[in-house]
């Protein structure tokens, strides 16, 4: 039997298409299913430590978010309770406010605490769970890069934005002759210019995990225009490895504003570039993230009954599982350079400037 009386729900890191779906799910499942006081809790753990702002939420309070971007509860990537800047005699420093944020979730009555969030706040989560809290995870984020779970909800709606943006320049480009360099998320692995350059008929993609030079991707651009393509798209990752000849302070422009101007210098090519940015992590959830979310919700619900603590929720095949979230952080899921989508993508035509 469980003595759980009422839960907390926090969402952490950036934003992602299906928050609102999670906490929809979670709320729903703890009032119908265990009979349980919810508690939103603001703008990720910073919300406890100001718990006068948490707030409780009722089937009202999440009817009709299904659908919706973003996170009713806010959200922050600068929240962590074991390194809070503060500002003493005018100086900043690193305070340890843990006990702090424990202390206020047990004043507000909350047993156990739904963390949604990404490597970082799982990291943290796992931290407070360690001194005592009880936490279960849900994995966030758009990149797809937590290798604890098959995906990640967000990541297929910010694939068919980004996919919806490269249909949209392939005419321009097409009808102008040009070269268009789409940047694109993903700061440590390149699922997003992966997945949606073969999906957008790119003809160059460019991610962390393959190491690229301007005179092959300037070489790949003339090979085009040899068989008569007169225009040429190039989707970049924001994080890929600076190449050799890129002297510029990569800190003075965006990647793809950088790659442009030199693959201008290299082909000669009018070259123009679409920096997407946050646009990716807006809009309205695909129905298949809305569904994800919803499972991963009410999952993490029936964790907390079981007595789950510790442990996160994650899609393994067509099953959610849970594991052990100290073995899920810390370990990106990267792009296998000699992986299947990989070699598909090669066997179609895309360059990869290696």
């Amino acid at each position: 039997m469980s003595d759980i009386r009422c839960i907390g729900i926090a969402t952490g890191g950036g934003d992602a298409p299906g928050l609102n779906a999670v906490i929809r799910a979670a709320t729903k499942a703890a009032i119908l299913k265990h009979g349980w006081k919810v508690i939103g809790i603001p703008d990720g753990f910073d919300g406890l430590i100001w718990p006068e702002k948490s707030f409780e939420l009722t089937l009202k309070e999440v009817s009709g978010i299904l659908p919706r971007g973003g996170t009713i509860l806010g959200t922050t990537n600068r929240g962590d309770p074991f390194h809070y800047k503060k500002v003493v005699h005018g100086k900043e420093v690193l305070r340890d406010i843990s006990a702090q944020v424990i202390a206020n979730a047990a004043k507000l009555g909350i047993d156990a605490i739904i963390s949604i969030g990404g490597d970082g706040s799982q990291k943290i989560a796992y931290e407070l769970f360690k001194k005592g809290m009880k936490i279960v995870g849900v994995p966030k984020t758009i990149d797809n890069d937590l290798s604890a779970t098959q995906v990640t909800f967000g990541f297929d709606t910010a694939l068919h934005t980004v996919t919806d943006a490269i249909d949209k320049i392939h005419t321009t480009a097409a009808s102008h002759h040009r070269v268009m360099v789409v940047e694109v998320m993903g700061r440590d692995c390149g699922w997003i210019a992966l997945e949606a350059g073969i999906a957008g008929g790119a003809h160059v993609i460019l991610i962390p995990e393959i190491p690229f030079t301007i005179e092959h991707v300037c070489r790949h651009i003339a090979e085009r225009e040899k068989v008569g393509k007169d225009f040429t798209i190039i989707v970049v990752a924001e994080g890929v490895r600076t190449p050799p000849e890129l002297k510029e302070n990569r800190r003075a422009s965006s990647i793809g504003n950088l790659l442009g101007n030199a693959i201008a210098r290299g082909s000669g090519k009018d070259v123009r570039v679409s920096v997407l940015g946050h646009i990716q992590r807006g809009g309205t959830p695909s129905p298949f993230d809305r569904i994800l979310a919803t499972r991963f919700g009410v999952a993490a619900v029936d964790l907390i009954a079981a007595g789950g603590f510790g442990m996160m929720v994650a899609l393994h095949g067509d099953t959610i599982v849970s594991v052990d979230v100290a073995h899920a952080i810390g370990h990106l899921k990267s792009v296998n350079p000699n992986g299947e989508i990989v070699r598909t993508a090669r066997a179609v035509g895309i360059g990869f400037g290696d």
